[in-house]
């Protein structure tokens, strides 16, 4: 075989063996590559906050005085983490699982808010008057879900623990009342 044969074929060799391979996994499948927080921390993490808010005393309670399934909107979640968190992205997390529950109503946030009464105004000028939504006959909720992410970090040689936190607060919108206050860990532990 040629010089130039060989180094042709060699690179051919070295170049499919440098390919990258995608596989496509299940959405559920526990993956960590990094060790930062990742989707599973924040499905593992809404999923447990919410059913433990569900669970709670304070919120038995509240349902219970006010006789029927209470509203919650989720509010902001705060990321004071030193890792660029998606909070967006987890914040719809915590609304599935409240909408999916079935023991409380959702509404919408500040900000699909908006863009529903852009709708409703522009459907004032623009569209046919026995199909117009109506000012005022949006649903108030009864409870802000809000609440703040920490990681608290030590490191040694090529080792090192992350610490998240998520606390979540319920408020009651009327008075300001705490009616549930939870929080939830997950730990990592990286070696290099």
């Amino acid at each position: 075989m040629s010089c130039s044969l060989r180094l042709i074929v060699a690179s051919i060799f070295l170049l499919s063996a440098c390919a990258r391979s995608v596989t496509r996994v299940n959405p559920d499948t526990q993956i960590d590559l990094s060790g930062r927080w990742n989707d599973s921390d924040s499905r593992m993490v809404a999923d447990q906050m919410i059913y433990d808010l569900f669970d709670s005393d304070g919120f038995k309670d509240y349902a219970k005085t006010l006789g029927r399934k209470p509203v919650i909107i989720v509010g902001l979640i705060k990321n004071k983490t030193s890792e660029h968190i998606e909070t967006g992205n987890y914040v719809k997390k915590f609304e599935m699982v409240i909408h999916n529950s079935g023991v409380a109503e959702l509404v919408e946030s500040d900000e699909f808010r908006d863009k529903l009464r852009l709708e409703r105004a522009q459907q004032q000028e623009f569209a046919d008057p026995s199909t117009v939504a109506k000012w005022g006959k949006e649903t108030g909720a009864d409870l802000m879900l809000f609440g703040e992410m920490n990681a608290e970090t030590d490191t040694y040689n090529k080792k090192r623990v992350v610490n998240y936190i998520t606390t979540m607060f319920l408020t009651n919108v009327e008075s300001s009342k705490r009616v549930w206050y939870g929080q939830k860990e997950i730990k990592k532990y990286i070696k290099n």
